[in-house]
Order: structure tokens, then sequence, then C-alpha cells
């Protein structure tokens, strides 16, 4: 095995592989005269073909507030997941709700893996978010000389490049 797919034995991409073949076989068994459930059904393969996708991505590179990132959008995939699939229950043309109970189950121990994985994110392995939402607990703000410079002109710059060219 390559060191690039080392996520596909990760506990959470399997389970997330998993989750995706079962919204595909759910799918199969929503009834096609329902314009309802082809757009629930259209939800529902996105979030669940976005999931791995992400897993994979956090695991390609190890900063954390890349991982942190991606951990966000598979979070809410998995919650919109989960209503989406919940909300089946409700229609009346829909009859296979032992599917819904065990993807919303499986959904659950996702869920439980998701929050071991994020805890094993490296910390120490960051840079500096300046929106602030994907900082480790400890990240300290950058010194100002590594932030942008406010007494920068654009036009001192375009000057210094043209006497270069005298």
């Amino acid at each position: 095995m390559s060191h690039s797919n080392k996520y596909e034995t990760l506990p959470i991409y399997i389970k997330a592989k998993l989750i995706y073949q079962l919204v595909e076989s759910l799918i199969t068994s929503i009834p096609e005269n329902d314009d309802y459930l082809q757009d629930t059904k259209e939800f529902m393969r996105v979030d669940a073909m976005i999931i791995p996708a992400k897993i994979a991505g956090a695991e390609g590179g190890n900063l954390y507030s890349i991982r942190m990132q991606n951990a966000a959008i598979i979070r809410e995939h998995a919650m919109h997941l989960n209503v989406q699939v919940g909300s089946l229950r409700f229609h009346e043309t829909f009859k296979d709700i032992e599917y819904v109970d065990l993807i919303r189950k499986e959904i659950e121990a996702f869920r439980i893996l998701f929050v071991e994985w994020i805890q094993n994110f490296d910390t120490t392995n960051y840079i500096w978010d300046e929106w602030e939402l994907f900082n480790p607990p400890h990240a300290l703000r950058p010194s100002n000389d590594l932030t942008f410079d406010e007494d920068f002109n654009f036009d001192d710059f375009l000057n210094d490049e043209n006497e270069d060219d005298d």
C-alpha cells in the first residue's frame, strides 16, 4: 500500500465508505414518482460522497487548520445526511424504515469515530488562520512583522521597480 492512500485503512474512512454504500442501496429503494423524494435522494448522495472525500483531504496533509476545515465540512454533511435519511420516515411512499434506522445507527457510530479522529490531529503543526476559526487552542497570533503591513504603499513599490528599469 502506498503512502498516499493510508487513509483507506482508517476506521473513520471505512465507516464513511460503508455509509456511502448503504445510502446508495437506500436510494434504489426510493420510489421514482415522488419529486420531493427525488431531491432528497440527490442531497443524500452528495452528502454521502463528500464525507469520505474530505477525510482523504484531511489526511492528505498534516496542517491542523486544513484538517479542521475538512472536519467541519465532514460534520456538516454527516449532520445533513442524518436529517435527510431521518426525514424519509415521514413519507408515505417510502416503506424501508429499517434502512433508515440502520443508516442513522451507522452515522452515530461514525460520529464517535469522528470525535476520536479529530482528537488525534497534531495541534503543533499549524499556520495561523487569520479568520481564527481553525487555530489550535494554544496557538499564538504571529508577531506584527509577519502580518500585512498597513503602511505599505503600492505606489512606492511601483516607483522602486520603475527606477530599476532606468
